[in-house]
């Protein structure tokens, strides 16, 4: 299984989106937070920005929603050209109709657990989805430090995984750099979503190439 380095635009200059999407096409995907205000402390931006930017990627676009109720919206971000849209456990109602929907409109599925919010209820329904996403730090902001502890429940999932023979990607955001990339590998990690550590170096093809090389040392 393949390293995928995903950087966030969370990082990016927000005046000039379409300049720092293209500053990451060496990437694997391109990392879009859609925050709402409610679900998390913060706000981004919304579908029509959203679908411009899948429009405007050198890659494609994985769509991480940290908004509520993402059983009525999650489905318009497939519909606008995400490769792959995430929704939070927290947040979702019927999860795996959600997923269902997604992958009905063409889009890889992914459920994304708060850094609190235990894994096990989704291992029987490995199946139903695409990708995990272990959130490394609380979401709703951008440069939190990594969370140590979240390390042995990437294990479990990634033990999980293994066990199941299904081809799910486990991803990791918050707090991804250098110091930390290689222990979430270890861990079982294989997708890195990684903001201020691409897009604050000086050579951000060359921090991507960096990132990808560490963690390949180390994915399972």
């Amino acid at each position: 299984m393949p390293a995928l380095i995903n950087p966030s635009i969370l990082s990016a200059d927000f005046a000039n989106l379409e300049r720092d999407l293209q500053a990451i096409s060496t990437a694997d995907y391109a990392h879009v937070d859609v925050m709402d205000n409610h679900f998390v402390p913060n706000l981004t931006l919304g579908l029509p920005v959203f679908e411009r930017l899948t429009q405007i990627s050198p890659v494609p676009v994985d769509g991480h929603l940290m908004i509520a109720d993402p059983d009525r919206w999650a489905p318009a971000y497939a519909e606008a050209g995400a490769a792959s849209v995430t929704f939070h456990a927290e947040a979702a109602q019927a999860p795996v109709r959600l997923a269902r929907e997604l992958r009905r409109l063409g889009a890889r599925a992914g459920v994304a657990l708060r850094p609190a919010t235990p894994v096990e209820p989704f291992l029987d329904l490995l199946s139903e989805v695409d990708m995990i996403l272990v959130m490394t730090v609380e979401p709703g902001f951008g440069g939190q430090s990594f969370i140590e502890g979240t390390l042995a429940k990437i294990r479990r999932a990634r033990r999980a995984i293994g066990e199941s023979g299904l081809d799910v990607h486990l991803q990791v955001d918050g707090g991804v750099s250098r110091s930390t990339i290689e222990r979430a590998a270890e861990a079982g990690a294989n997708v890195f979503v990684a903001g201020s550590a691409v897009y604050g170096a000086d050579d951000v093809a060359g921090e991507i190439e960096t990132l990808r090389a560490m963690a390949s040392r180390h994915v399972h």
